[in-house]
C-alpha cells in the first residue's frame, strides 16, 4: 500500500517522497530512547488532539513506562475544545512537552513555544516534509505525525439493500437520487440515507471545518495554484455548492434538522447499527466501524461541480508535534526519546498506525485503513486529491463559531434570507478575521 499511499502524497503536496516506498516494515536497528540517562530524568506530557485516540495513546504510554521507567502523562482535549485546552494547560506550572500545532494560524500562534525541530532525530525518521509547518524565519515548528482523508463514508451493502449500486455514486446527481430514494423508503427498509449531522461542539466541525473545504479547494483551482498562505478575502463561488451537499445530508437523514443545534446523537453508533447508509466523516473513524462494517467505504464530497467525476478525498492534516521549547532540557530530551521510539519500535507503531491510520516515517508500520485505501484509489484513477485548503482558516475558534451560529439559523428556518447569512458567515467572516489576524 505505500507505493499507493506515495502517489496520494505526491498528489496532495505536489512535493516527492524522499523514502522509498515499497513497503518496508524492517524496525530501526536500535529502537531504544536515544538517550536513557537523560530521559531517566526527564518526563512527558502529551496534550493530545484526536479524541478517538485516547484509548490507543493511554495504551502507548503503559507500555514506554513499562520499558523504560520514564512516565508518560497523555491529557485528551475534548473534542473542538483543542485551541482553548492547550491555552489553558501552558499557562500552568508543568505545561505540555509534546503538543500539536496543526496549521498556519497556530503557527503564528504558538511558534515561540516551539523547539526548532531541524535535523533532530524524530525529524530525520520522516520518509516525507510534506505535513511539516515553517515559521517565518524558516524554523521547523511542527512535523506531521499522521495523514488523513475525509468525504463520505458509505455502508455498501445498505446502498445495495436500497436497490442501488455503488456504480450510482460518482457525482451530486448520482448520490443525490440514492439518497432521496433510500430517504423516502426509510420506514420501509429499516434505515435512512444520512447519519444525524449535529452541530454542538462534537460534530460541527464536520461542517464548518471540513465540508466546506469544498468552497476553499475549488476557489484555490480558480486561481491556478494552492494555497501557501491565507488568502485575505474569498469569492463565495461555491457556495451553492456547498448548499447543495449541507441540504442533502440533512434533509435526507434520520434526525430532524430542527434538532441539531444541541446535539446529543450518536452518529457512529448509527452508522454502525446498519441505522444510515451514509456518515460525514473522516479516516480517523476506521477502526472504530471495521468490525461491524467491514466493508465500508468513502467517497468524495459530491456537490455539483463540472467535472466532479473525477474528484477524489480530501487528503491532508492537522495533526503535527511541536515539542515545547519553554520546557526543561530533560523534559524535551525524553519527549524527543519517546518520539523516536513511538514510530520506530514495531509493536508501538503497530499500535499507533492503527489508530492514527498512516504515519510518515521511514520504519512505522503499514497502514491497514480501508478509508485510506478509498483514496489511494482515487488517487491511483487519475482523480484529483482535494487539499485541506481548510487549514487556512483564520481566527478559526471565531470564524467557526459564527459559521454554526448562522447554520442553526438555517437548519431552525431554511429560508434563503438565513441561507444569506451563512454566506456572510463563512465569505464575510474569512475577511473579517483576516483583518483583525493581520491589520
Amino acid at each position: 500500500m505505500k507505493k499507493i499511499l506515495a502517489l496520494t502524497l505526491a498528489l496532495v503536496m505536489a512535493l516527492a517522497l524522499v523514502a522509498c516506498s515499497g513497503g518496508n516494515n524492517t524496525p530501526a536497528e536500535d529502537t531504544t530512547p536515544a538517550d536513557e540517562t537523560s530521559a531517566a530524568t526527564g518526563s512527558v506530557y502529551w496534550l493530545n488532539f484526536k479524541p478517538e485516540s485516547d484509548d490507543a495513546l493511554q495504551q502507548l504510554a503503559a507500555l514506554y513506562k513499562d520499558q523504560t521507567g520514564v512516565d508518560v502523562k497523555v491529557v485528551t482535549a475534548a473534542s473542538g475544545t483543542y485551541s482553548q485546552t492547550l491555552t489553558a494547560e501552558m499557562d500552568k506550572s508543568a505545561p505540555p512537552t509534546l503538543f500539536v500545532i496543526g496549521n498556519a494560524n497556530s503557527v503564528k500562534d504558538w511558534s515561540d513555544y516551539a523547539l526548532d525541530l531541524t535535523g533532530t532525530p524524530i525529524a530525520e525518521q520522516l520518509n516525507t516534509d510534506a505535513y511539516n509547518l515553517y515559521d517565518d524565519s524558516g524554523k521547523l515548528v511542527s512535523i506531521g505525525y499522521c495523514f488523513e482523508c475525509y468525504g463520505i463514508i458509505v455502508n455498501p451493502d445498505l446502498v445495495e439493500q436500497a436497490g442501488h449500486s455503488m456504480d450510482e455514486l460518482k457525482n451530486f446527481a448520482g448520490l443525490k437520487a440514492v439518497a432521496e430514494d433510500i430517504h423516502a423508503n426509510a420506514a420501509t427498509l429499516g434505515f435512512d440515507a444520512f447519519t444525524s449531522n449535529d452541530m454542538d461542539s462534537s460534530s460541527s466541525w464536520r461542517y464548518t471545518g471540513h465540508m466546506i473545504n469544498l468552497e476553499y479547494y475549488y476557489e484555490e483551482q480558480d486561481a491556478g495554484a494552492k494555497w501557501t498562505e491565507c488568502p485575505p478575502s474569498l469569492t463565495g463561488a461555491y457556495m451553492e455548492n456547498y448548499k447543495n451537499l449541507y441540504d442533502l445530508a440533512v434533509e435526507n437523514s434520520l434526525v430532524d434538522r430542527t434538532s441539531l443545534a444541541t446535539g446529543g446523537h450518536d452518529a457512529e453508533a448509527e452508522f454502525k447499527n446498519g441505522e444510515a447508509a451514509f456518515w460525514v466523516q473522516g479516516s480517523w473513524e476506521w477502526s472504530a466501524v471495521a468490525d461491524s462494517v467491514p466493508n465500508a467505504t468513502m467517497i468524495p464530497y459530491y456537490c455539483g461541480v463540472s467535472g466532479e467525476e473525477n474528484a477524489g478525498l480530501n487528503c491532508g492534516t492537522e495533526n503535527c508535534w511541536a515539542i515545547n521549547a519553554k520546557a526543561s532540557e530533560a523534559d524535551q530530551q525524553a519527549t524527543m526519546d519517546f518520539l523516536v521510539w513511538l514510530v520506530t519500535d514495531p509493536a508501538a507503531s503497530r499500535i499507533a498506525v492503527d489508530s492514527f491510520g498512516a504515519m510518515p516515517y521511514k520504519n512505522a508500520q503499514e497502514s491497514t485503513n480501508g478509508f485510506l485505501a478509498a483514496a489511494d484509489a482515487y488517487a491511483a484513477d487519475g482523480c484529483y486529491v482535494m487539499d485541506w485548503a481548510t487549514n487556512y482558516q483564520p481566527g478559526v475558534d471565531d470564524y467557526r463559531a459564527a459559521a454554526v451560529s448562522a447554520l442553526n439559523q438555517y437548519n431552525a428556518s431554511p429560508s434563503d434570507a438565513n441561507w444569506e447569512n451563512v454566506k456572510t458567515a463563512f465569505i464575510d467572516g474569512w475577511a473579517v478575521q483576516y483583518k483583525a489576524q493581520n491589520g
